[in-house]
């Protein structure tokens, strides 16, 4: 299992705790934010990108990534160069990135090196409801022979590491909410 620790809300000069504490891995949503944190961690860290994956900000996460969690189109796949997840909508929010369900068999032919499936599940403030969703995923790589699931965030990481994720994303269970106000 890898923990990636989200670096949304900390500011470049707070990555220092995490290389103190030894983290060794963490994970980025914005290419720009990347860049500015890899600038001065580089090699501190295994980064991951985690936010919505736009086909322009590829050369920035192929350079500076080992992994993106979050392919979801076709447009992205043709400049990705890493190993990635493909992100799957399995709420069908129109506000959450992913592609549906019934398009992931047609969609992993278009990117050779998909390494498994990501997911973020309705928000809720009650981790068993993510239960479904971490389930439905799991059983959707088991259909594709992907091994790798990165579902779980700092309210329902337990419940999906139940359900058998392999990589869950933390970041307020370690630095409390920090969103902006």
């Amino acid at each position: 299992m890898t923990v990636v620790v989200a670096t949304k809300y900390l500011s470049v000069d707070e990555l220092q705790v995490l290389v103190e504490a030894g983290v060794e891995v963490v994970g980025e949503n914005r290419a720009q934010d990347l860049e500015a944190k890899h600038a001065r961690y580089g090699d501190a860290f295994r980064w991951h990108f985690i936010g919505h994956l736009q086909s322009r900000k590829a050369k920035t996460v192929n350079a500076l990534c080992e992994l993106c969690h979050s392919l979801d189109s076709e447009s992205a796949a043709a400049k990705l160069t890493i190993p990635a997840l493909v992100e799957v909508n399995l709420s069908g929010e129109p506000t959450k990135s992913g592609i549906a369900p019934q398009q992931l068999e047609a969609f992993l032919g278009s990117y050779a090196d998909v390494r498994g499936l990501m997911t973020m599940p309705q928000a809720t403030d009650d981790p068993e409801a993510s239960r479904p969703t971490f389930r439905r995923l799991r059983e959707l790589a088991a259909e594709h022979g992907l091994a790798d699931l990165s579902m779980g965030t700092s309210q329902d990481y337990r419940v999906a590491v139940e359900e058998g994720a392999t990589h869950i994303r933390v970041g307020s269970t370690i630095f409390g909410n920090r969103r902006p106000q």
